[in-house]
């Protein structure tokens, strides 16, 4: 019989190093439901730094690694060599990290956006799929438990036909130029050459692209937009709001921002059918807001609400103990592991299509806005 069912997934870290926020959040959502092992690393472009997040983290000196393409021949060729590597780097290294591993036949996990243009993902989504690899890109929002929910409320026809849908996401974070003052964070986000094109539009427009998809089930057909950089001296985007034109008829908007100031992570969908509407607030996790036509509104809660079974993998603690972000990008790996377990992947875990079209919504918001707004179709 194979291991698979009885050892934790062996797993490699590419980026992530000593004070990475990102990083961070990766490794304890790893450790959530104890299935995966942190047992390499690639932590830094440095040796020094390297071995010093490695010694932290406890991670054997021998697979600490100061380059990536070393780290997956060695780790290929060691008898317990990691399983999967999770990938959390500025934008530009996503798609060279993964192909090193994906051509070691290692499966990946990857932080979104896939890539900086959608030519190298979608070159990046064969090379995965010639070689049967499992690929997870972690949309973070799409593990909240009450996402799930609304996933399934939508796709039951609890909505009725879906008329809009409305998403934004809006920060604060970079309403001053943090990114000339010292911030690492800021610092590759505000520089073409690493965080690609898009600057809020690739780091939480995405997002909140992806949750207006996830949840509506809906593809995008057009889109109008418009990018704004509010901050002088930024040469990136800080701002990003589009018309959507779904399939089906169904109208949207989105917005970005990260000089939205006084807002911390208000990431928020609203969904209106012809039977009913769904409100989710990402600071307000545990509650889903309900409207049938006519009736009051209702607030479904978090392991309270009837549901399918497959939502309750989702759910770790009982109702009333909140859960949030950290959980949320638990239930990705856990989905991850259960696919690497039993060679059936969960219909809900983000991965290269959900990537390919995040690519697809960069571009063609930036070639919207190169032509004034015009609306473009998505490719």
């Amino acid at each position: 019989m194979s291991d698979r069912a009885t050892r934790r997934i062996r797993l490699g870290m590419v980026g992530g190093g000593d004070g990475s926020f990102i990083g961070s959040a990766h490794r304890i959502a790893a450790r959530l439901d104890d299935q995966f092992e942190l047992v390499a690393g690639a932590l830094s472009s440095t040796s020094e730094r390297a071995n010093a997040s490695a010694a932290k983290l406890h991670i054997a000196p021998e697979r600490s690694y100061a380059d990536y393409t070393e780290m997956a021949r060695a780790e290929a060729q060691r008898a317990d060599g990691i399983d999967a590597v999770v990938i959390v780097t500025p934008n530009h290294l996503h798609v060279p990290v993964a192909r090193a591993f994906v051509e070691h036949g290692i499966h990946v996990i990857c932080d979104k956006p896939l890539a900086t243009s959608l030519a190298e993902a979608q070159a990046l989504a064969q090379a995965v799929q010639e070689r049967g690899l499992l690929f997870l890109l972690t949309h973070t929002y799409a593990g909240y438990p009450m996402v799930r929910q609304a996933r399934e409320l939508v796709a039951a026809g609890e909505l009725g036909e879906l008329r809009i849908v409305q998403v934004e996401y809006a920060q604060d974070w970079l309403s001053t130029p943090v990114e000339q003052q010292g911030n690492k964070q800021a610092e590759w986000r505000a520089d073409p050459k690493r965080a690609g094109p898009a600057g809020a539009l690739g780091d939480i427009g995405t997002h909140a692209y992806h949750l207006a998809r996830y949840v509506s089930g809906l593809a995008v057909e057009e889109l109008s937009a418009e990018l704004s950089t509010f901050v002088p001296g930024r040469t990136l985007d800080d701002h990003v709001q589009a018309m959507l034109r779904f399939e089906g008829g169904a109208r949207g908007m989105l917005w970005a921002s990260q000089v939205a100031s006084g807002a911390c992570n208000a990431l928020r969908l609203r969904v209106f059918g012809t039977k009913a509407s769904l409100h989710f607030d990402q600071e307000q996790p545990e509650f889903l807001g309900f409207a049938p036509q006519g009736e009051p509104v209702r607030q479904l809660r978090r392991g309270m609400s009837p549901q399918a079974p497959a939502l309750a993998l989702a759910h770790r603690i009982p109702a009333g103990h909140p859960e949030g972000y950290l959980e949320a990008f638990g239930a990705l790996y856990s989905d991850f592991a259960n696919a690497w377990r039993s060679g059936e992947i969960n219909a809900g875990m983000p991965g290269l299509a959900d990537g390919l079209d995040g690519m697809a919504f960069i571009e063609a918001v930036l070639s919207s806005h190169r032509q004034n707004a015009r609306w473009v179709r998505l490719d």
